[in-house]
């Protein structure tokens, strides 16, 4: 099982960070990947509750629908992929550091991210969405950062 784990300080409180990552409607602003999310249904969210999606990686565009599987404010959420091409469960958990937050990003593919793509591309796969992961990350502590001060 192929597994992205990447991290950043954000100097915010982690309730902020939370509050921000809790909204679907967030992703695309700070994650390249994605073209559209939104939540299913109403919110607030909560365990259960589902975003759907499109997302462009490496030229090819898919649509995806997560489950909510631990919503632990400030802490941690976890999604688990429920429909799409590519099977995943995402982890962020935020601990205070450094008078702001340490995010950490897991994301555990259970076929590989190169699935889509063939098995072949599995390693260059996994290591350009670690690098595209990274990007993500310091996009959103960018994001974060203006907003906490504005």
């Amino acid at each position: 099982m192929p597994i992205t784990d990447e991290s950043i300080v954000i100097p915010v409180p982690p309730e902020e960070v939370f509050d921000y990552l809790n909204d679907p409607t967030h992703l695309a602003e700070y994650d390249a990947t994605i073209l559209t999310s939104e939540l299913e249904g109403d919110g607030p969210v909560r365990v259960g509750s589902r975003f759907k999606g499109t997302s462009k990686i490496l030229g090819r565009t898919f649509d995806w629908v997560v489950e909510v599987t631990e919503d632990e404010r400030p802490t941690k959420q976890t999604i688990k992929s429920v429909e799409g091409k590519i099977d995943f469960i995402g982890t962020y958990t935020m601990t205070p550091e450094a008078g702001g937050t340490r995010l950490n990003y897991r994301l555990e593919s259970g076929a590989g991210l190169g699935g889509v793509f063939g098995r072949v591309a599995d390693v260059l796969v996994n290591k350009a969405y670690a690098r595209q992961t990274r990007a993500n990350l310091a996009t959103l502590a960018e994001i974060l950062t203006e907003h906490g001060e504005g």
